[in-house]
């Protein structure tokens, strides 16, 4: 029984034998848990070599990125982690799965830190996830990306007036 569950983890799962929605929820799962762990290899090693992301909006983070090192080195390291001061990065403080069907998990993630220049950057995130082959295929992202041109980019396109009385948190 523990040969056969090693044989059916992500690395040994054959190429184009699709994994169950189970197991693709278990390694998205892994991927919110190596954030709050600031394991950045273990993401790397979650990713198709041609995984591709979709990140809403029209910001310098915005648009279809593809590969595995654009997407993990150039959009998460080069986009997001360079603005943010490294010691204090909390990705995913809060996450849960809300669905996970055949091959596709969606998650919701909140996070960030403070930036180098000021800001703090804490992000709510919708994540739809596509598996294939036993790692992370295409990401569709959604998030603010108001909070995004303020604090990553320094453009202030909008300021609330008051606080929201009530705002978004993942329950």
């Amino acid at each position: 029984m523990l040969l056969q569950a090693a044989l059916m983890s992500p690395q040994h799962q054959p190429q184009g034998l699709p994994m169950s929605a189970a197991e693709n929820r278990a390694l998205i799962e892994r991927w919110y848990r190596a954030l709050e762990n600031n394991d950045f290899d273990a993401i790397f090693e979650m990713h198709h070599d041609d995984v591709i992301y979709n990140m809403v909006g029209n910001t310098l983070v915005s648009g279809r990125i593809y590969g595995k090192d654009a997407c993990c080195n150039g959009m998460i390291g080069e986009k997001l982690l360079e603005k943010l001061i490294p010691e204090e990065i909390r990705f995913a403080t809060s996450w849960k799965i809300i669905a996970a069907e055949g091959n596709r998990v969606v998650g919701l993630m909140q996070g960030g830190g403070p930036t180098k220049s000021g800001e703090m950057y804490d992000q709510t995130y919708c994540e739809i996830f596509t598996i294939e082959d036993g790692k992370i295929k295409e990401m569709h992202a959604f998030f603010d990306t108001v909070l995004v041109e303020q604090c990553l980019f320094d453009n202030t396109l909008s300021t609330p007036e008051q606080p929201l009385a009530d705002p978004f948190q993942i329950n």
